[in-house]
């Protein structure tokens, strides 16, 4: 395959790409251990699939075991900033699966590329954020009829898809692998606590301990950045709307505070909420000098950056992943990587470790859609508990780790409700 039946940056960078994806398929035992199988039955032969996902060495090494199990697969970027030009370059050259992503694209051209892998026709669809469905209802439901399912693998997609699932809008099945456990407690809280710091400190080298650092959203993103935070010897304090949520943050030994509080306090400001504007104007006015903001929702909307802009006097960029606004008076505040999700576009994403799980859920469940669409209602479904079990037990077997079982006995006093005291 040419990069001409792609859109890419480059090609000449193919080789880099492979030699990442190949390190990465090193820390996925899971996905790796299911290819032989994979190639022996290709259980997905000749299916139409598009996946629009973040283009990274993990993806690849998904987008592999698809292809391996027969899968006709395009792959199209989940968000502008998100793309490993090395890894699009090597899916194309090395492996032959057409991409339509280059880092930094315009949203024209993003949209554009979505169009791309649209236009495959897909009978399955892989989403990060339910742009790709969404583009599908509101501008091609002529597809919808020959649709079998997808999946959706972020907690804002997930969102997205259930309005859509509530309003009856949604035309086919979808799985929400974000809502497996062997996902949102691993990749959600592990990931993202150590690839969202990541990104924030290749963006800025500053020195996080003794720092304030808020965490807006304590759901299991905002868990996971928290406790990572805490670990770096910051001062985490954590704002939510949730009740619960804000209890268990307490309880766990964070301060909990309202937003418009900590924003005059904090030297980091993190969002984690898969919602608009939850830090707004009213916070921005409020921030001392030199606060420094970032994203680690899927979507560049939680920072009200139009205010922001509006309320600034001038912008500059001192680091390459660093907008700086200088508002009247000469207050400072420092925005990531544009808003935009800072683990993947100020550093590389989550450690591959923890997308192997992830990644062994979106096969399964492409595979169970494959075999079982059709018994479906259309709307948002779980991963069927098998599936997450079979994961959870592949993994430990991977990081040779034995678990106990229960005996005859204990099964039989589980079932019966008879014996007490």
């Amino acid at each position: 395959m040419s990069a001409t039946n792609s859109d890419i940056r480059s090609s000449e960078t193919a080789a880099q790409g492979e030699g990442r994806i190949d390190w990465a398929l090193q820390e996925m035992p899971v996905v790796r251990g299911m290819l032989p199988q994979l190639e022996a039955e290709r259980p997905l032969r000749d299916m139409r699939i598009s996946a629009c996902l973040h283009i990274t060495t993990e993806t690849a090494n998904l987008a592999r075991a698809l292809k391996t199990a027969g899968a006709d697969l395009v792959l199209c970027a989940s968000n502008p900033l998100s793309t490993q030009d090395d890894v699009a370059a090597a899916l194309v050259e090395k492996f032959e699966i057409p991409v339509f992503a280059i880092r930094g694209e315009s949203n024209e051209v993003y949209y554009r590329h979505i169009d791309s892998a649209i236009a495959h026709r897909p009978q399955i669809t892989l989403d990060d954020g339910a742009d790709l469905v969404s583009r599908i209802h509101q501008h091609h439901p002529e597809l919808l009829d020959d649709m079998l399912g997808g999946t959706e693998e972020t907690t804002t997609g997930v969102i997205r898809l259930r309005a859509m699932a509530a309003e009856g809008a949604l035309g086919y099945p979808i799985i929400a692998v974000n809502d497996a456990l062997t996902k949102h407690l691993f990749d959600n809280r592990y990931g993202t606590g150590q690839s969202a710091l990541d990104g924030i400190m290749r963006a800025t080298n500053v020195l996080l301990a003794g720092k304030v650092f808020t965490v807006v959203g304590y759901g299991w993103c905002g868990r996971g950045i928290a406790m990572r935070a805490r670990g770096l010897g910051a001062q985490v304090v954590v704002t939510e709307v949730d009740p619960l949520r804000a209890l268990e943050a307490a309880m766990d030994g964070f301060r909990v505070l309202p937003l418009h509080e900590a924003a005059q306090v904090s030297d980091f400001v993190t969002t984690a909420t898969g919602d608009r504007h939850v830090v707004d104007r009213t916070h921005l006015e409020l921030m001392k000098d030199g606060c420094i903001l970032s994203n680690a929702g899927h979507f560049n909307v939680e920072i009200n950056l139009p205010a922001l802009e509006s309320m600034s006097d001038s912008k500059s960029r001192p680091r390459p992943s660093v907008e700086e606004y200088r508002l009247p008076g000469g207050r400072r505040l420092r925005v990531l990587a544009e808003g935009r999700l800072v683990n993947l576009s100020a550093a590389e994403g989550h450690p591959s470790a923890v997308m192997d799980m992830s990644f062994a859920n979106q096969v399964l469940s492409v595979i169970h859609l494959a075999q079982h669409a059709h018994q479906l209602e259309k709307g948002v479904h779980r991963v069927p508990d098998a599936l997450d079990s079979e994961v959870a037990r592949l993994k430990l077997a991977a990081m040779g780790l034995k678990i106990d079982h229960l005996t005859p006995e204990q099964q039989a006093y589980l079932a019966s409700w008879r014996e007490g005291t």
